[in-house]
């Protein structure tokens, strides 16, 4: 059989597969009987994100402010170095490249005119949400999913206007061993070729070699990479060196890694204050003080932190918007800075409880649910959870019922 023939007899075989199950999913009702129609990551993805996800939607949705994210990115410089070889790879095969931030946004790409417009259909253009709640089953979903190298091929995709693709992803870390954005590769189905798959990972892995040359990601007195630790309690590492910060100062550094679009002065002094009667002269200290302890790495009109952070809570959130909920209980620890009585930290500290909370009480894995229920002793509905999904011969079901006792206790 011809290579073109051999695609075809596959693209007709996932086209059946998908009118068999997915509209079932949709349904809310029992899948077919048999064995798992597909690859199981695609099938499981399939169930995930049939929830909320149309298969029958006709392009991704959109995020705004695109421009700013990708000029503060960290993928900014290195793949702007790199683009003259994304390109050809793109002009020579008849791809469409593209590079995504963590959350599945698309930043970047480039595209022949005719690929192009074919992808700005369905909005695989900057701007476009891709992760797996947004868009469904997709490499770029599965890859920020997995962390590692996917490929999605015609009706492996959820959405039924994006079966006319193949999609090859790679993960680009940062020398960290955080997932940073997803490089990725795209043409119509009968263009699919084995070789795509080293060639973007080969792509990918030369993204993560700049950045791994760049000095911003070394650990080194004055302006550098500051991390948060919020969950549960708060500490602060800039540059590598701990940072030895009052409570409000800690509260003010959270609110920034939150919301990156920052703060006017007033909308601050009330998130951190309230109606309390505290002047200005004091909220400016507090700013003042952080912004020399940050080597003056808060902008001055609107404050906002004008360096990369990284933060326990932005990532939980981040995990928890691409269905990561593994990730998102591994990295929370507790509520946001628990001692604060900031309005905006107590909003957002119940915000992140909850969504947590609500992914935890959606899964179907022992794992997720005793690990967050460490965080929750006195949570009975969580503990509860746990029993109802353990088996009946699981060992573990001895902590989840003597949880769930000292609970009821309470």
């Amino acid at each position: 059989m011809s290579e073109q023939g051999a695609l075809w007899q596959r693209r007709t075989v996932l086209e059946h597969q998908w009118a068999r199950h997915v509209p079932g999913l949709r349904a809310a009702g029992p899948p077919p009987a048999g064995p798992p129609p597909l690859r199981r990551e695609v099938t499981e993805s399939w169930i995930r994100s049939v929830r909320t996800v149309d298969p029958g939607r006709d392009s991704a949705p959109s995020k705004d402010g695109v421009h700013a994210l990708w000029s503060r990115s960290p993928l900014y410089e290195p793949v702007c170095d790199l683009a003259d070889e994304l390109r050809s790879v793109a002009d020579d095969a008849d791809f469409v490249a593209a590079v995504t931030d963590e959350t599945g946004t698309i930043l970047w790409t480039y595209g022949g005119r005719v690929m192009r417009r074919r992808a700005e259909r369905v909005n695989f253009a900057p701007g476009g949400c891709w992760n797996e709640p947004a868009m469904g089953t997709n490499a770029l979903s599965l890859t920020l999913r997995t962390g590692l190298p996917s490929t999605v091929f015609s009706a492996e995709h959820l959405v039924a206007a994006l079966h006319g693709w193949v999609c090859y992803c790679a993960p680009i870390h940062a020398p960290d061993g955080r997932v940073l954005g997803v490089l990725d590769l795209s043409t119509t189905w009968d263009r699919s070729h084995p070789l795509a798959m080293s060639t973007v990972r080969m792509m990918a892995s030369a993204v993560e070699g700049a950045l791994h040359g760049r000095g911003e990601w070394a650990a080194r007195p004055g302006p550098g990479r500051l991390r948060l630790t919020c969950l549960g309690g708060g500490k602060a590492v800039h540059g590598g060196v701990p940072l030895h910060l009052p409570p409000r100062q800690m509260e003010i550094l959270a609110l920034l890694a939150l919301e990156p679009g920052g703060f006017s002065p007033k909308r601050l002094h009330e998130a951190l204050y309230g109606d309390r009667a505290v002047g200005a002269s004091t909220f400016k200290a507090e700013v003042s003080h952080l912004r020399r302890a940050l080597g003056g790495q808060i902008a001055t009109r609107r404050y906002e932190l004008t360096s990369p952070v990284v933060c326990d809570a932005t990532e939980v959130l981040r995990a928890l918007e691409r269905g990561d909920t593994e990730r998102a209980v591994e990295l929370y620890r507790g509520p946001l800075l628990p001692h604060s009585d900031a309005p905006a930290v107590v909003e957002w500290r119940e915000h992140i409880e909850v969504a947590v909370r609500e992914a935890v009480l959606a899964s179907a894995r022992p794992e997720h649910v005793l690990r967050y229920g460490e965080r929750a002793p006195y949570d009975t509905e969580i503990h509860e959870h746990a029993l109802r999904i353990l088996g009946p011969n699981d060992a573990r079901r001895g902590i989840a019922a003597g949880r769930l006792t000292t609970a009821l206790r309470i």
